[in-house]
């Protein structure tokens, strides 16, 4: 038996062998499919560190000279001297305190490294509409690069006029102002600091919607900016409506003989705007203090000013307005009022006041209150009687 089993072994090789041994083609085979997972290893390695490597040098390069700085401003947002002693757009998002603090940035060279021409602010407090925007467009025309307009309305307000208005574009960022609360000098001090990051604008007159020039652009100009002192009524009232509106809480900081009452209606050097704007001391005891029938409007600018600024001021407003009538509010002339008598009496009405020291009988340069049916009949009187 044994011996026809080696016959059968010899004749057909070994298709069965005794002993299994190793076919040398499967470790061929074996050997090459290592060098296949070996090198694609490799490969994928070199890969993930090449990519590793440029994800690096990216957040290297991004780290030490930024695409936004290097690349986007260079091309499309350089700063320029003109943006920023000359801001074109007046919207922004900054905060009350991020905007006074800007614009109380004072240079420590006196030389401008621009051609700086002085503008005059026209800055314009209301709650809606500009009746009289018509009127003050023909005032503006023909003097364009020596003022400045800025309206501060309510939050909500859109002022609707063409685009070649003197107002088009030059609503500020605004908060919504109750009558005889602190939040007017905030709408003040608002308007004032929105003007002052205009490099400009020497010049800051506060003005309402009822508001009116009585003299014509170039006198006005001449007036302010020739001006040695600013522009704020401030004086002591021994009544109810005056020291009565003292509240002895503001003692130390603020004594009774420091009280002083005046028109809202200012005009301001810009030497005085940013030291108002500046103030926060004296203003949080107006807010904590002057209320709710302190009315801090008529308070607030005329104490202040007085008690660090008096040498600044002429102590008077160049406003004019009529409270001759009973009651919280002053006259309102309509229609029935305007006439070429009327004007010249605001004009000329036989009072003397300073200017620069010295005696002058133009006193008023603007008049309020005016009612918006009285618009048609002032265009025709300015035309024919102040030249504009």
């Amino acid at each position: 038996m044994n011996v026809s089993r080696n016959k059968i072994a010899e004749e057909h090789g070994d298709f069965f062998p005794v002993s299994p041994k190793k076919d040398w083609s499967v470790g061929l085979l074996r050997i090459i499919w290592a060098l296949v997972i070996f090198t694609g290893g490799a490969v994928l390695g070199l890969s993930v560190s090449a990519q590793y490597n440029q994800y690096l040098k990216t957040q290297t390069t991004e780290l030490f000279f930024p695409t936004k700085m290097y690349t986007t401003n260079c091309g499309k947002e350089k700063l320029s001297i003109k943006n920023f002693v000359h801001p074109t757009y007046l919207l922004h998002d900054m905060t009350d305190e991020e905007l006074f603090w800007r614009a109380t940035l004072v240079p420590r060279i006196e030389v401008y490294p621009y051609n700086r021409k002085p503008k005059v602010a026209f800055m314009f407090l209301t709650r809606g509409p500009l009746p009289f925007a018509p009127l003050w467009d023909r005032f503006f025309r023909g003097h364009e690069g020596l003022f400045s307009v800025y309206v501060h309305a309510l939050p909500q307000f859109n002022l609707n006029v063409s685009e070649a208005s003197a107002f088009y574009g030059r609503q500020i960022p605004s908060e919504e102002v109750s009558w005889g609360s602190i939040s007017l000098v905030d709408a003040e001090k608002r308007l004032l600091a929105n003007a002052l990051l205009d490099f400009s604008n020497e010049r800051f007159v506060l003005l309402s919607e009822s508001c009116i020039p009585v003299y014509d652009f170039p006198t006005i100009y001449k007036y302010l900016v020739n001006s040695k002192h600013s522009f704020v009524e401030s004086y002591d009232e021994d009544s109810p409506q005056g020291r009565g509106r003292y509240s002895r809480h503001m003692y130390p900081n603020i004594k009774l003989y420091h009280w002083r009452k005046g028109s809202q209606w200012f005009e301001l050097h810009r030497d005085l705007a940013i030291n108002i704007v500046t103030d926060y001391q004296y203003y949080l005891i107006f807010s904590k203090y002057c209320k709710p029938s302190c009315y801090p409007d008529e308070h607030y600018i005329p104490t202040y000013s007085n008690m660090f600024h008096g040498e600044l001021s002429a102590n008077r407003t160049i406003t004019w307005v009529d409270w001759s009538r009973d009651g919280p509010h002053p006259a309102t002339y309509g229609n029935q009022n305007i006439t070429e008598e009327f004007i010249q009496k605001i004009r000329n009405n036989k009072s003397l006041c300073t200017y620069n020291s010295e005696l002058t009988s133009i006193c008023y340069l603007f008049a309020r209150k005016f009612a918006p049916e009285a618009l048609d009949l002032l265009l025709d009187l300015t035309s024919k009687m102040i030249n504009f």
